[in-house]
């Protein structure tokens, strides 16, 4: 099992520990000073002695990304431009639809559910299309609620005094 931390943090542990080994503190003395068990106090040792400080250097945990930034700053820019760009008869991006459109522009293939975990951390959240109707006029509604809108306000809290 992985150890709690970050491997930043994880490696500070490592070269503490170390450092009560070099001044003269039992790998069970540092173990019990640090919080973990004295084997891994002496594997650190010896892998040092081995191969150096770069045997307990940190390792980055996970697995690495198959898009890399540019890549998802760009996938960022597509999903902007609306899924009827790509050919998609409607507004909606659904996860299948963005998943597609992974696949043909960088050819990197991943799960199906995976897709709104990595939206997500593009800073993309789910979104329902807003559908208006063909023939609505901007400027008529405005005018409607600059002109109109005040006089049935005003009539309907006079109505509601009545």
């Amino acid at each position: 099992m992985r150890p709690i931390g970050s491997p930043e943090e994880l490696e500070k542990r490592r070269l503490k520990a170390l450092k009560y080994l070099s001044s003269g503190l039992t790998p069970v003395e540092v173990a019990r000073k640090i919080g973990v068990d004295r084997r891994s106090v002496r594997r650190w040792k010896s892998a040092v002695r081995n191969n150096g400080r770069k045997a307990i250097a940190a390792k980055p945990a996970g697995r690495p990304p198959l898009l890399n930034g540019e890549q998802k700053k760009k996938l960022v820019q597509y999903v902007l431009q609306g899924p009827e760009a790509f050919g998609f008869r409607t507004s909606l991006w659904t996860c299948r639809r963005v998943l597609s459109l992974i696949q043909d522009k960088f050819h990197v293939t991943y799960h199906r559910d995976h897709v709104g975990r990595l939206l997500h951390s593009c800073g993309l959240t789910p979104q329902r299309p807003q559908k208006l109707a063909l023939e609505r006029d901007e400027r008529r509604i405005k005018t409607w609620v600059r002109q109109e809108w005040p006089a049935i306000k005003k009539n309907s809290s006079n109505a509601a005094h009545a």
